[in-house]
């Protein structure tokens, strides 16, 4: 269906990563690993590799951002894409995010029957 073989989806919320991993494997057909926190992200992202970070803003300890920039520290990661994923999606958070990296900016409460193929789309326009 892609050329998107492997996601690392970070998000603190136990019910929204289940429904993202039905929507990205069972509905979009993706491969995912999540993560339910940055540093559990940190910790085994070397060992997932990674193609694409979709990674929650607003999580307890380390947040969307401060994960993302401590991944781009570690070589293997200094370039990988990632999209955000928030509640709070006024323009000026979705300029902040953008400016930190971030291919684009995916509204909650998503569409579980959309969510694969707005990653897609998002992954093959970059």
């Amino acid at each position: 269906m892609s050329d998107l073989p492997k996601i690392l989806h970070v998000e603190d919320d136990p019910d929204i990563r289940e429904i993202a991993l039905m929507a990205l494997e069972v509905v979009g057909g993706l491969d995912v690993v999540q993560c339910a926190s940055g540093a559990e992200a940190l910790e085994r992202a070397p060992g997932i590799a990674p193609d694409l970070l979709l990674l929650d803003v607003m999580m307890p300890g380390m947040s969307g951002d401060e994960t993302l920039t401590a991944l781009r520290k570690v070589p293997q990661f200094s370039e990988t894409p990632a999209i955000f994923m928030t509640a709070k999606a006024q323009h000026s958070e979705v300029d902040r995010l953008k400016e930190l990296g971030a291919l684009d900016v995916i509204t909650k409460p998503f569409d579980p029957m959309t969510l694969a193929d707005q990653i897609i789309s998002i992954w093959q326009e970059r």
